[in-house]
């Protein structure tokens, strides 16, 4: 029991705590974590069902929430079908600007594209468009017997 007291006493005397010379605490500094200054209206669009083989494209709108210009360094799709447009301007504060993206229906079936904004250097918001691509019929229109005719004649 007197060996545990003695091991106890040691351990404690043993420790140190380094103090600054006045002898008040330190302070600690935080740092508030900065609002991200890009406002994205809508994250997600939905094409809904589109037709096979025509482009669509959709308008996305952003603001500058900030106190000081936005400037979009990229945006960049997840794949070659979808192109994003933007403008390479900086956003004043309080200003809007779009970022117009386009998507070739080429592949019949569900589709799910995301797009990576980078803004300020190193900040990064994604969007994303989705949809059913339909496979649209092999002609323009039905067959017309009458065109047909025409086609054969010489005038």
């Amino acid at each position: 029991m007197v060996f545990m007291g003695l091991t106890a006493f040691l351990g404690i005397s043993a420790q140190t705590v380094t103090t600054p010379a006045n002898n008040l605490p330190t302070p600690v500094t935080t740092t508030a974590p900065q609002e991200d200054p890009l406002k994205v209206t809508e994250t997600e669009h939905d094409f809904d069902k589109i037709p096979q083989g025509k482009p669509v494209f959709y308008n996305f709108e952003i603001v500058n929430t900030g106190s000081k210009s936005l400037k979009l360094d990229d945006v960049h799709a997840s794949c070659g079908c979808t192109t994003p447009e933007w403008s390479r301007e900086d956003i004043a504060p309080g200003a809007s600007a779009k970022i117009k993206v386009g998507y070739n229906a080429a592949a019949e079936g569900m589709f799910e594209k995301f797009i990576t904004i980078t803004y300020n250097t190193n900040q990064t918001k994604q969007i994303k468009i989705k949809g059913t691509v339909w496979r649209a019929p092999e002609g323009s229109g039905p067959a017309n017997a009458s065109v047909d005719f025409l086609k054969k004649q010489t005038f």
